[in-house]
């Protein structure tokens, strides 16, 4: 608790706003207690230096940490590793699910091993957003909503039905029913605070509100000026039990905009261009930080779809300081008038405040970018970070087509003319055609500035006569009910709907993976064609097998540009020189014709939104609908598990776990399950969509008595281990180098080399007593920061990742789960080794202690007797996370330190 510091630099002040007292901690006079000048810090390191401030208490948080980022600015970076206390921790119930399981499964150990379930509790406020589970299988029409919500229940009710027993099993745990928004949209417009306050002896303490949530993109919430960013489940299960995240002092890269944005251009453009830029300068592991004289023309949800795809670009956060425009957005969503100005007294206090005249702090490195060079832009097909500009995507997609059927592209080849006629229509599909046109994701459905352009655009097409092409799925998910409260206001819910956008729900849908069924005629021509058709979606991720098993092709796009594609029905189609369509008068009709103004887009937000919609809305955020307030919520301190559930089971993490952890060992005998390509993604490794009936997870599935029409997905079966082991490493667009010429999770077992599925080999070996290993290329583990994806790979039997380099959190989930990561040295890859799965590998120097990033060496024995030995690198980067491997996982680690508290 912040009152708990020692203080040693004597920081506490007292800071009064509007006759009420807050304690706070004082960055000015840490300086002035020979800390030395801090002021030109980044803002986001001032904000871990006041969380170091708060904490200390000369173990986990001493006075060489403090000084450790004040030192900061002499390198403008650091090796010193640092502890974070978050104020809170945001879920999402796709990851939330399993991670109340762990809790769940948790107060159960600690009472075999003796202590107090009542131990297993959350200490920091947590709140989880059911907001990943609804699925358009309705669309088009009016009822499309009443529909998916009343499918929704029917499948979640197992899980809705634990996650209201946790609402009274847990302390600090809220939830926010299906239906009321994606996750990162509540807290943007409800839940932050950007200074929170802890009631203390004697008056409250003020500090910087931060989050870290179990979804990548909690890092929307920096646009706000609160400092989070997603973790693994793994990790915020830590964090609500009172650790602390273990990190490194960070560096800063500092972004700079100026200037204007043009006509036509809109945020997404921006932070496509962004991504683009920041991705190809390197920031993965690093703080981005916004500035200069452009932030004063970014309204706050502008800034929030920016600091949202930090994900994409890599970076840990993207962080926008706290200024006039923070507290004018606090105050607009409804949040208390006290709040607002408490925000703004401490930002002063602290020098947390950007003003028009504050001096740049010092960064790292710096970028820059001219708002009024960014154009309208699309981004695709399979990286977000793959920003093309819309006058070329037509052309683009022509250059890749050859490679995403496997044709030389120098070839003439008749099946890039590919046409599938489509049963019972007077159509046919090709290529490009576009066959899920989806505004969703928390990206820019919170943007009203994006969201009101979808609507006028949609209007103006209306007006001249255009219609959705028939084979497009078309669908409306905003990220919060205020959403739909402003396009009604504006009439353009309406004009949106005849165009086939109804509402489908308030949740991520499309941008995970949940756009539900094409129709079965469109399904057909797919299938027959062995087309190559496209989603465009206001999402910000686009990885292979993600938005649809059968859509090969997925651009990211501004809510107007997904509905103008849906207009031009293909990806082929260049808009910014050819018809959408033919008018009613038959004249064509161009995007530039139906294009709205920023001027009128302005005016529309000015004249529809209302601080009341967002009051309102929120007054009764934790009510829930009928449904959820139906749902029979069971009572007790420990979960009764029901051991014919397929949702929910008790995980094996702890099964026979003693009191204290074993000596480490060496891996010895290991062989590979996987050998993987560059840019390997937690979508490749964790399952996140459909379950195929032919797949191990879809025969536990109808083993277990469940019809394949009611298997839901892989996301909402997180609960249970049984079904995600067997869906881990069985993305139907993952490719493992031991078995050419295969997709979809196909490995040899050794050695006798005979192919099968992944889940299938780690099984025999397992029984063998053989370890694994998996062995990848550059970037593993980009993406969502699913914790199953390390989790499934330890219950697979994987000891060691040896890789040539790791995204920042399937790295740390790795070690949380107790699983070794590794990282080729000296220019050795998959590659220059030669390796094929057939090798055997020992490691060595694991069991005479590990210091962070020390090197290991690595006997790779061969099929034809040869032998040789590498050094690699050992990523457990942090003496925390040395502790965390040492115990076999954080969990082990908490749950023995909690044991023994007890």
């Amino acid at each position: 608790m912040a009152g708990d510091s020692i203080d040693s630099l004597h920081t506490r002040r007292t800071l009064t706003v509007e006759g009420h007292a807050y304690s706070y901690f004082s960055l000015e006079a840490a300086a002035a207690a020979g800390l030395g000048d801090v002021s030109r810090l980044p803002y986001s390191l001032k904000v871990l230096l006041e969380n170091l401030l708060r904490h200390e208490n000369g173990c986990t948080v001493d006075l060489d940490q403090i000084k450790a980022v004040a030192a900061w600015l002499s390198n403008r970076r650091s090796e010193r590793e640092i502890a974070f206390f978050p104020a809170r921790v945001l879920m999402q119930d796709f990851t939330g699910v399993p991670a109340v399981v762990d809790l769940a499964a948790m107060r159960d150990a600690i009472a075999a091993l003796g202590g107090d379930p009542r131990r297993i509790n959350p200490i920091k406020p947590v709140d989880l957003v059911i907001d990943h589970s609804v699925m358009v299988d309705a669309f088009g029409n009016s009822q499309a909503f009443a529909r998916n919500v009343e499918l929704e229940f029917a499948r979640n009710g197992e899980r809705y039905a634990f996650l209201r027993w946790g609402q009274q099993a847990f302390d600090n745990f809220r939830v926010v029913p299906p239906g009321t928004g994606i996750c990162h949209q509540v807290n943007l417009e409800y839940l932050a605070q950007v200074v929170w306050t802890d009631a203390g002896n004697g008056s409250p303490t003020a500090y910087p509100d931060t989050v870290l949530g179990t979804d990548s993109h909690t890092t929307m919430i920096n646009g706000l000026a609160v400092l989070g960013w997603g973790v693994g489940g793994i990790e915020a299960e830590a964090a609500m039990l009172g650790q602390p995240l273990s990190m490194l002092v960070p560096e800063v890269v500092g972004f700079k905009l100026h200037g204007l944005l043009k006509e036509g251009a809109t945020a997404t453009d921006i932070v496509l261009t962004v991504t683009q830029m920041l991705r190809a300068h390197g920031v993965v592991g690093k703080f981005v930080e916004f500035f200069g004289p452009g932030l004063d023309q970014l309204s706050l949800p502008d800034r929030a779809t920016i600091a949202n795809m930090a994900p994409e670009y890599g970076a840990t956060c993207g962080f926008f300081p706290i200024d006039a425009e923070t507290v004018r957005f606090l105050r607009f969503s409804g949040r208390a008038a006290a709040r607002a100005a408490l925000v703004e007294a401490y930002a002063k206090a602290q020098g947390l405040w950007r003003g028009a005249d504050t001096p740049a702090p010092a960064f790292s490195a710096t970028l820059e970018l001219d708002l009024g060079k960014v154009e309208p832009s699309i981004a695709g097909p399979r990286r977000p970070q793959d920003r093309v500009r819309l006058a070329d995507g037509a052309a683009e997609f022509e250059r890749q087509l050859p490679a995403m059927l496997g044709i030389d592209p120098t070839a003439e080849d008749a099946r890039l003319r590919q046409r599938a006629p489509v049963t019972g229509t007077d159509y046919a599909l090709t290529h490009g055609d576009v066959v899920i046109a989806a505004i969703t994701s928390c990206t820019n459905t919170s943007n009203p500035s994006v969201m009101l352009a979808a609507g006028l655009l949609a209007r103006n097409g209306l007006a001249r006569g255009l219609r959705a092409k028939p084979w497009v799925k078309t669908s409306l998910a905003p990220g919060s009910q205020v959403v739909t409260d402003y396009l009604r206001a504006a009439g353009l819910d309406r004009d949106l709907g005849a165009l086939g956008f109804d509402l489908v729900g308030y949740g991520c849908t499309t941008c995970i993976g949940n756009s539900g069924p094409l129709p079965e005629p469109v399904a057909q021509a797919v299938e027959a064609g062995d087309l190559v058709v496209c989603a465009v979606l206001s999402g910000n991720r686009n990885f292979e097998g993600r938005v649809h098993s059968q859509v090969r092709a997925n651009y990211l796009a501004s809510p107007p540009l997904v509905v103008a594609y849906a207009l031009a029905g293909s990806i082929r189609r260049d808009l910014t020189s050819t018809p959408l369509g033919m008018g009613a008068d038959g004249t064509p009709v161009y995007l530039r014709d139906i294009w709205p103004s920023n001027r009128e887009i302005r005016e529309t937000v000015d004249r529809v939104l209302s601080a009341d919609m967002f009051r309102r809305r929120y007054a009764d955020v934790f009510t829930g609908d009928p449904h959820w307030q139906a749902i029979a919520m069971s009572a007790g301190l420990t979960y009764g598990w029901d051991g014919t559930s397929t949702y929910v089971k008790r995980p094996p993490y702890f099964d026979g776990m003693p009191p204290a952890p074993g000596a480490l060992d060496d891996i010895a005998g290991a062989r590979p399950l996987a050998i993987l390509g560059d840019s390997v993604t937690t979508d490749h490794i964790s399952p996140a969509g459909s379950i195929k009936a032919d797949s191990p997870a879809g025969r536990y599935l109808i083993e277990h008595g469940v019809q394949p029409a009611d298997f839901n997905s892989y996301g909402a079966r997180r609960g249970n281990h049984e079904v995600m082991m067997r869906g881990t490493f069985a993305n139907i667009r993952l490719r493992n180098e031991m078995a050419p010429g295969t997709t979809g999770g196909v490995t040899r077992y050794m050695p006798d080399g005979a192919p099968m599925s992944i889940y299938d080999a780690a099984m025999r070996y397992k029984a063998a007593g053989v370890p694994l290993v998996v062995v990848a290329g550059k970037e593993y583990g980009t993406g969502s920061s699913r914790d199953w994806a390390a989790k499934g790979t330890l219950l697979l039997g994987v000891r060691a990742v040896l890789v040539e380099s790791f995204e920042r959190i399937h790295r740390s989930n790795l070690v949380g789960m107790g699983v070794l990561p590794l990282q080729f040295r000296d220019g050795a890859t998959r590659r220059t080794l030669g390796l094929d799965g057939s090798e055997v590998f020992d490691i060595a120097g694991i069991a005479g202690g590990i210091t962070p990033r020390m090197d290991v060496s690595v006997r790779i024995a061969r099929a034809d007797g040869r032998v040789e030995t590498i050094v690699v690198r050992c990523r457990i980067d942090t003496l925390d996370e040395v502790e965390y491997y040492r115990h076999g996982g954080i969990l082990q680690c908490v749950l023995r330190t909690l044991s023994r508290a007890g």
